[in-house]
């Protein structure tokens, strides 16, 4: 089984962001304060445009803050430029996305190798990794097949192995069951939830009431704030 570092932890203070779409101003964050300990099982929630997808980015050092402070365990990534935040990214994040984002022209075992090619693993440590995340996920004899020889849920299987794959300390994972049938979806959540009981610290936006109950805290977002973070039981009002 994939060994799995200890989770990082999640330090944002009075971050704002705004957008500007013809003549409107969004702010899409508004003043958000979020800290989150090593090892969490997070759901963000929230209508559409309330700041969910902005914070994941912002976590996920794809976007930066236009005011507030980031930091990703110790490093204060607010002033970092590309380059070391593109290092960070990859040593330290991986993704899910709802639309799997494979590459059509590469097998599932290719798919996951990637991530290790680019960062210039060796091939012998490349093929361990990659043999050991397939495994681990129960699509080991589908390896060899195309993303569009794969049924949805063996594709997000595959989506998560190139995520888990660097090992990564947190894991973000945006809508990750949107486009399942119920079955699927439910094997999904159990293999990021065995994530996170390995250790890693994760956060999943989800519009799912169900899914996101199923954290062991929820922050409901609302016009760029947060609403509520609170334990996932005691904060089931505040979508209502």
């Amino acid at each position: 089984m994939t060994q799995v570092r200890v989770a990082s932890q999640i330090r944002i203070d009075n971050a704002s962001k705004t957008f500007t779409l013809g003549d409107q101003v969004v702010h899409a964050l508004d003043q958000v304060s979020v800290n989150i300990a090593a090892g969490e099982y997070v759901s963000v929630m929230g209508p559409s445009g309330s700041g969910k997808s902005t914070l994941l980015n912002l976590i996920g050092l794809l976007d930066r803050p236009d005011t507030g402070r980031y930091w990703l365990e110790d490093h204060d990534t607010t002033a970092l430029g590309e380059e070391a935040r593109a290092r960070l990214r990859g040593e330290l994040i991986g993704f899910v996305f709802q639309s799997y984002h494979l590459i059509p022209r590469l097998t599932a075992r290719e798919n996951v190798e990637l991530p290790l090619m680019l960062a210039g693993v060796a091939p012998k440590e490349r093929r361990i990794r990659v043999e050991a995340t397939l495994e681990r996920l129960g699509i080991a004899q589908r390896g060899h097949h195309l993303p569009n020889q794969l049924s949805g849920g063996q594709r997000q299987r595959v989506a998560i192995g190139r995520a888990i794959v660097m090992r990564p300390r947190v894991l973000l994972a945006d809508e990750p069951t949107g486009n399942l049938d119920s079955r699927s979806g439910a094997d999904v959540v159990d293999v990021l939830e065995q994530l996170n009981r390995d250790g890693v610290t994760l956060l999943v936006v989800t519009h799912d009431a169900a899914l996101g109950a199923r954290a062991h805290r929820r922050i409901v977002m609302r016009d760029g704030a947060v609403l509520t973070d609170e334990k996932a039981s005691e904060a089931a009002h505040a979508l209502g």
